[in-house]
């Protein structure tokens, strides 16, 4: 039995092309190629492993940022500095701004110390000055102060552009390119600067009104006024404003009258002088002119003598018109500074003057807008406390001015 099995078992067939032996060469050139593959594999690991080192050390890096763990600085900082506020920032955007001015090490440490802070809460838009690499709490006590703002323009109703001397008691009324000026002024590092009012005059009569941001409803008539700087006149509004002590002084003018003339929109001045068949340029001379000639109360009658006289073709004869242009308040003009002949002199020409004379306040605007009913053509403050008679007779009107006179009112003191 063992031999026949063995004698019908089966034999193992060969598959493929027969072996044979390899050349010296053939296993060197093997050897080499196997040396490169282990090789490539060695450099696509280690390739691997710097950017996983990479991306844990970015990420690394990115959470002490943002998250903090607890790094900050310490000591007094190194140097003062100038970070914005904007409208709207939340305390994770203000962190985020001061880690970009390097004034925190983190915004996890601003924030953590800012928690609970009703100052920080409330912060209102603007600029302020705090110093580079100071621990978050000095940075949280430093913005809380209001003494860190600066950059803070208040423009009050009626201002004009250059200051104006009262003729009677010499005083001095800063004028908005003195208020910039001051707003401008800044101490850093224990050096003073501020934008002169020489600088914000000259860029007021040189820059294209496109690079100022003059609207398009007043680029004629600040174009027809050529280099003089009163071209820009009532274009910056009244009100409180952010002025970057940074910026240079067509900056400063560019920012202003782009958001004045913002502000001008939204108040619905377009809108109003299309309905009253104006241009919204002449509404808002017609607004500065009632600013400088009477009291609120009587904002909307004096608006109406205006239109009432225009219509009339009657000279405005306004004594705001004439002190205008020599810089100085006055109730009272003299003859000959009647009979001089200029942009604005509205005893010397009909019609409105070529500009604002000044920064009309909302009330102004509105009552310009919206004049008062009446036939009146003629108005004089018969005072000292502001009393002020309108009508539509001349006689009554002269009536009235010698009752002024009688009380002080129109005495020139030149």
């Amino acid at each position: 039995m063992a031999e026949k099995w063995g004698a019908e078992r089966a034999q193992p067939v060969s598959v493929g092309p027969p072996r044979r032996g390899m050349s010296r060469a053939e296993r060197a050139r093997q050897a080499r190629n196997n040396r490169k593959r282990r090789l490539a594999r060695g450099l696509s690991l280690a390739l691997l492993i710097m950017v996983a080192v990479g991306a844990v050390f970015l990420g690394s890096k990115l959470w002490h940022g943002m998250s903090g763990s607890g790094s900050d600085y310490a000591g007094e900082g190194v140097a003062d500095v100038v970070i914005q506020v904007h409208d709207g920032d939340s305390t994770t955007a203000i962190g985020e701004t001061l880690q970009d001015h390097k004034v925190v090490a983190t915004v996890k440490a601003f924030v953590d110390a800012a928690q609970g802070n009703e100052a920080i809460s409330a912060i209102q838009p603007g600029f302020y000055k705090v110093r580079t690499e100071i621990p978050a709490a000095n940075a949280v006590e430093r913005l809380a102060d209001p003494e860190s703002r600066v950059g803070k323009l208040t423009i009050p109703e009626g201002r004009q552009l250059d200051d104006i001397t009262d003729v009677k008691t010499n005083a001095v009324t800063a004028g908005i390119f003195s208020l910039i000026s001051q707003a401008s002024c800044v101490e850093l590092d224990g050096e003073q600067r501020c934008v002169s009012v020489d600088d914000l005059r000259a860029a007021a009569g040189s820059a294209p009104p496109a690079a100022l941001a003059v609207p398009e409803w007043a680029t004629g008539p600040v174009t027809a006024m050529g280099g003089d700087h009163r071209r820009l006149e009532g274009l910056i509004a009244a009100g409180t404003w952010n002025v970057d002590p940074a910026a240079s002084a067509q900056d400063i003018l560019t920012t202003l009258i782009s958001t004045s003339s913002t502000m001008y929109t939204q108040g619905g001045l377009l809108d109003t002088a299309a309905a009253m068949n104006m241009s919204p340029y002449q509404i808002l001379t017609v607004a500065s002119l009632v600013q400088r000639e009477s009291k609120p109360q009587d904002f909307a009658k004096v608006a109406r003598v205006i239109y009432n006289r225009l219509a009339d073709h009657r000279k405005l004869e306004f004594d705001s018109t004439v002190n205008y242009s020599l810089d100085r308040q006055e109730v009272a003009t003299t003859d000959a500074d009647r009979a001089q002949v200029t942009p604005w002199n509205t005893y010397a020409s009909e019609g409105l003057p070529q500009t604002p004379i000044c920064s009309p306040g909302t009330d102004a605007l509105v009552a310009a807008e919206h004049p008062a009913p009446g036939d009146w053509l003629y108005f004089v403050t018969i005072d000292l406390q502001g009393t002020t008679l309108f009508t539509r007779d001349y006689d009554e009107h002269l009536a009235n001015i010698e009752l002024a006179q009688r009380n002080g009112v129109l005495d020139s003191a030149r």
